[in-house]
């Protein structure tokens, strides 16, 4: 086997070792997750005569993209090199200048990109202009993994709106609480730590009033992150207490969203205390999400009660769900769901979720999928016989 270091300059990695260095990229991407939005996670790695000489990362919105960071490092050592990126360097000018034009400047010879931009503004102009310029160019490398990371970006683009994301946490009989109301805690401490983890990827998370009236949430990473998203409030009639820990706006921002019935002595009490009141017309989970949409979000995850959940899914802004099941039984025909009513008297007709992953959390199960709700022919019963 080669001794790599003593390649000469200029040398190519093996094909073998692209998913091993952009793995890496992937690794460096996330070192900044839930604080690039609108921007996707970007991680770059440059390697040279088998040696990585630079590395680096986008860190937010209005920053360097990762390439600059990365070549920075590297310095003249870029000459020659391979560069490996997540996502395929943008070619126009925003906030930043095209990073093509550094990496042709920098005199890279290699380029190997997971992904294709999906923003009409790169998708396949970066590509094209480094293969203009003569470089080597390698597209498609861990492509799923990189897809996957940066799903919210996509939905952003395609879509133009952020994913959505429903978590609960229900006992194995698929109660949210006891008959009293009372929910803490279902889950053991290392689901309640996996979802601390999760706020601190995203970019808000909603609950209704009810939430804040019951469990007085604080609904931050709770030190698992210096990122904390954005706080939630859905309340018609600003029926909340006057004071709570999502009123404590120094540990996170709050947003309450509310409808033209609202209070106004609790809006001044809101406000007093830093609280951002926002009014709409009519107060739904899609005017909701379409604000967040146009505030930058790409990520907002939905942690409210079943009525309020239901409601989102009825309204298609929810794309994904994290379900946690406790081995617990609390039985009660009165006892709530983590799901409200959503119309459906059949059980062909039931939701189906796609991409489904179990994974244990202590003694908790948690259930990843996506929700399907595109239409689709349903088989008759009579017809099924």
């Amino acid at each position: 086997m080669p001794n790599l270091s003593t390649l000469p300059e200029g040398s190519s990695p093996p094909a073998a070792d692209h998913p091993r260095w952009m793995q890496r990229c992937l690794e460096l991407a996330r070192l900044a997750a839930g604080q690039t939005a609108p921007n996707p996670m970007v991680g770059c790695v440059v390697w040279q005569q088998g040696l990585v000489v630079g590395e680096g990362f986008h860190p937010g919105a209005g920053q360097s993209h990762a390439e600059v960071f990365a070549l920075a490092q590297a310095g003249s050592k870029a000459s020659g090199a391979t560069l490996y990126v997540n996502l395929e360097p943008c070619n126009h000018t925003g906030r930043t200048p095209p990073c093509t034009e550094a990496v042709i400047r920098a005199g890279i010879r290699q380029v190997v990109v997971g992904m294709v931009d999906p923003d009409p503004r790169v998708s396949g102009s970066g590509i094209e202009r480094l293969r203009q310029a003569g470089l080597d160019v390698v597209v498609g490398v861990e492509q799923d993994a990189c897809q996957q990371l940066n799903e919210a970006f996509v939905q952003r683009i395609t879509r133009q709106r952020p994913l959505g994301l429903l978590k609960y946490a229900m006992t194995l009989d698929g109660k949210s609480a006891a008959v009293g109301g009372h929910s803490a805690w279902i889950t053991g401490s290392t689901a309640r730590a996996a979802v601390h983890q999760l706020r601190s990827t995203c970019d808000a998370v909603v609950v209704g009033g009810s939430t804040v009236r019951h469990d007085n949430p604080r609904l931050t990473s709770h030190g698992h992150s210096s990122h904390n998203p954005l706080r939630v409030v859905m309340s018609r009639r600003l029926e909340l207490p006057r004071e709570a820990n999502l009123w404590r706006t120094e540990d996170a921002p709050t947003a309450v969203f509310t409808g033209p019935e609202a209070d106004p002595a609790c809006r001044q009490i809101l406000v007093a205390q830093g609280v951002e009141v926002i009014s709409l017309p009519i107060l739904t989970p899609r005017l909701v999400t379409e604000h967040l949409y146009q505030r930058g979000c790409a990520t907002v995850l939905w942690e409210c009660g079943g009525i309020l959940a239901a409601q989102a899914i009825q309204d298609g802004v929810i794309d994904k769900l994290w379900a946690f099941v406790a081995p617990k039984l609390v039985g009660g025909v009165a006892a709530p769901s983590p799901i409200g009513d959503l119309g459906i008297h059949r059980m062909d007709l039931a939701l189906p979720l796609k991409h489904t992953t179990w994974r244990s959390l202590g003694d908790d199960l948690l259930l990843e999928g996506y929700l399907d709700l595109q239409p689709k022919e349903r088989v008759s019963p009579a017809s099924s016989a």
